[in-house]
């Protein structure tokens, strides 16, 4: 890794996998908090407002977070935030195997939040330093990464803290001491690209824009726009990873681990998705990936709560490859809005979609607890209705590439 060369031009593989790689690492550590929701509910009996509160916490905090790292990171890089980000994690993962309490869950999950306010936009950075000329192909590598980490909590659920309980998570610790390594040495690589920019008296790397010129108040529009399809997204997909398994369980009269099992389905295929989307707006453009995962999921979506145990697993899969296609272009898309500002707009749409997640996770905890599992399921699958907004952003370009 340090005898790669400046990535102006051509991608660096290595590095682009090192940090997806890394940044599966980290979303574990984050996904090991909903995997708990079943355990901490039948054990220490908690609400599901009160399982809502436990995700606001972690996601909320990093949320908020993340868009001040970016805009920090964006006037002074710090290449090796990253490895101390995850020996944060490394301490909430430590006291979550610990806690016997409501409060004590709620301090652990501090730790996780401040450790992946300050992964995210730096790894962005990371991922985008690497690219070269394949910037949707390396964010979706990153992205992947992540959500392939996301993915893992109903197994981890089913398999792990449904056999060895809240100590079980423990297991996770030695994946962490190997994403501190990897992360150690990406710094290292990074503070070095740096430090190659510095002595060659190089401006700051700046995105070239498939975007065509855009006044400021046409930039502030599609912001908006792009805030609100983040906003519909992170909403209902908070809804299918942390409460749909009860849903299956009531509704359906499911076991936890088939559930988990039908949640890791649409996670997993929501990797595939991911990877698919940013490799393929490299080819037909940013803004025609936003639509197709608009209007692919949308009629299922709405069909879902009203669907057969057969056809919500063949649902569950089809949405959660089209909803998530569009995952990664979203992060390439708002830094092309504003390409002097990468970590900034990394910041800023990976700490919305964790804040909005956050709040939808209150949300929902508070509409299960009040109306019930089945008429909540029902609401909140109309929510991407709201996805259509999509149609107003404006058009980009499709570079030509001869590579």
């Amino acid at each position: 890794m340090s005898d790669a060369k400046s990535a102006l031009n051509n991608p660096i593989y290595p590095v682009m996998i090192a940090i997806g790689v890394a940044h599966l690492i980290n979303d574990t550590m984050q996904s090991v908090v909903p995997a708990m929701f079943p355990l901490l509910e039948r054990d220490l009996g908690l609400s599901f407002t009160e399982l809502g509160m436990i995700s606001f916490v972690l996601n909320m905090f990093s949320s908020t977070l993340q868009p001040v790292v970016g805009f920090v990171s964006d006037k002074k890089p710090m290449p090796y935030a990253l490895p101390i980000g995850m020996m944060s994690s490394f301490i909430g993962i430590l006291m979550l195997v610990l806690a016997q309490s409501y409060w004590l869950i709620l301090i652990a999950v501090l730790f996780l939040g401040f450790g992946s306010a300050i992964f995210h936009p730096e790894g962005s950075r990371v991922s985008f330093m690497s690219s070269g000329n394949r910037r949707g192909l390396a964010q979706s590598i990153y992205q992947v990464g992540g959500n392939s980490g996301q993915a893992l909590a109903p197994l981890i659920s089913a398999f792990i803290l449904d056999v060895y309980g809240q100590h079980g998570a423990a297991i996770i610790l030695l994946l962490t001491s190997i994403g501190i390594a990897i992360l150690l040495k990406i710094s290292r690589w990074y503070a070095e690209q740096l430090r190659e920019e510095k002595s060659e008296q190089k401006k700051k790397k700046i995105l070239v824009s498939s975007l065509p010129p855009l006044t400021k108040k046409q930039v502030g529009i599609a912001l908006t726009l792009l805030l609100i399809i983040i906003f519909a997204r992170s909403f209902y997909t908070t809804n299918i990873t942390n409460f749909y398994v009860f849903y299956l369980m009531d509704h359906y009269d499911l076991t936890l681990k088939m559930g988990q099992v039908f949640i890791f389905l649409f996670m997993a295929f929501g990797v595939v998705g991911t990877f698919f989307g940013g490799s393929l707006s490299d080819r037909i453009g940013r803004k025609n990936v936003i639509l197709l995962s608009v209007v692919g999921p949308l009629p299922f979506c709405l069909l879902l709560p009203y669907m057969p145990i057969w056809l919500v697993l063949v649902f569950l899969i089809i949405i959660g490859t089209l909803i998530m296609i569009s995952f990664s272009v979203t992060v390439v898309y708002a830094q092309e809005l504003v390409p002097s500002k990468i970590g900034t707009m990394a910041g800023l749409t990976t700490g919305f979609a964790f804040g909005m997640g956050a709040i939808g996770a209150v949300v929902i905890g508070f509409l299960l607890d009040s109306i019930g599992i089945d008429t909540t399921i029902k609401i909140v699958s109309l929510l991407p209705i709201l996805l259509i907004v999509a149609f107003l952003l404006p058009k980009d370009h499709v570079e030509k590439s001869s590579s």
